[in-house]
């Protein structure tokens, strides 16, 4: 190896390392506010690389219908489960909210696809089709059992994984696809050669952390997320709906995800399964941040995709092993620094 294989290496470590920190930090951030170790966060990357291929292609992204099914489910399932409470003014934002406005979605995106519309449109499109899935999936899976403990939690999300690789694969099918890139073509700096796709994922993921951080920092919903990160109880005595921060987290986290799939879908082929592997690198992540800290979490990530470009040049058969073999020493290192107590005297 030379200097110039080194620093392309190095090159696609860090664009890889970017997309792996925003699902890194997404992890972090729904782990603070809800306690659901959400392993299924990749799904929402796979999901709008494939919605966006959808719409490039001409044809109604799955995602159109499973909105649809999964608003209807949350709508029968809340007003079954909470029907001796249940007052007419909130049937009626149910019935807006989870079936007459994703109907009206499906409708619109029907209209709209054959058309193959800009990238633009079709990158908003693919947002307002995947963002909502987030709070719809936390109602559906981790409303009911919020107050659970972590283990219960984290079987939960493991059951919820399942489920969207099977919904995954009913409503995209098997086969995997690519996106057109929002830059094409290539730029040089120094000896460096970059896409200008890779390009595009730097500047947005530095966007999209720096918005974050204005968030929680500047803003009272923001500052209401970390309140309930720090003490659940607390933030509902003090009038926080807590019930409305895991939405709120899930939304987040359901965006971050369909902006990163748009985003490497052009660099990767994309299947319903794909998501998987790329959540399980930012889990890797967020781990070595204890699932705490946002900026350990980026630094770590950047580590972890530079991990896999040096490993995949030296031995690229086990460059999956040697990236998830990360994990033990991580998770040895945390338990001989973390204190220990049971959950149930907190």
């Amino acid at each position: 190896m030379n200097s110039t294989i080194a620093l392309f290496l190095l090159q696609d470590g860090v664009i890889n390392g970017a997309i792996y920190a925003l699902l890194g930090v997404t992890l972090v951030l729904i782990f603070a506010v809800t306690r659901v170790i959400f392993v299924p966060q990749g799904e929402f990357a796979a999901w709008g690389a494939l919605t966006l291929a959808s719409l490039e292609s001409g044809a109604t992204p799955g995602t159109a219908l499973l909105l649809v099914v999964l608003g209807v489910s949350a709508a029968v399932v809340e007003t079954i489960r909470e029907r001796a409470s249940m007052r007419p003014a909130r049937l009626g934002v149910m019935a807006v909210r989870d079936v007459a406005m994703p109907i009206a979605l499906l409708l619109i995106v029907s209209t709209i696809a054959p058309t193959k519309p800009a990238l633009w449109l079709s990158v908003l499109l693919t947002l307002a089709l995947v963002v909502p899935l987030g709070p719809l999936v936390y109602r559906l899976a981790f409303q009911p059992i919020a107050d659970a403990t972590v283990l219960t939690l984290f079987i939960a999300a493991i059951g919820v994984h399942f489920a969207m690789i099977g919904l995954g694969l009913i409503f995209f099918g098997a086969e995997g696809f690519r996106n057109e890139p929002f830059i094409a073509g290539v730029f040089p700096l120094g000896p460096l050669m970059f896409k200008g796709q890779s390009l595009v994922i730097l500047a947005a993921t530095a966007a999209l952390l720096a918005a974050l951080w204005f968030f929680f920092e500047h803003s009272m919903l923001g500052k209401a997320l970390r309140a309930t990160a720090i003490n659940r109880l607390g933030a509902r005595l003090v009038g926080i709906p807590t019930r409305a921060t895991g939405r709120i987290a899930f939304a987040l986290a359901a965006a971050i995800g369909a902006l990163s799939g748009t985003l490497i879908g052009s660099l990767t082929t994309i299947s319903y399964d794909s998501g998987f592997i790329i959540s399980l690198k930012g889990f890797v992540a967020a781990i070595a941040a204890g699932l705490a800290s946002y900026p350990v979490t980026v630094v770590a990530a950047i580590g972890v995709g530079v991990l896999e470009s040096f490993a995949a040049f030296f031995a690229s058969a086990y460059k999956e092993v040697i990236v998830f073999s990360l994990i033990i020493p991580l998770l040895i290192w945390r338990s001989l620094v973390t204190a220990h107590h049971d959950e149930e005297e907190e």
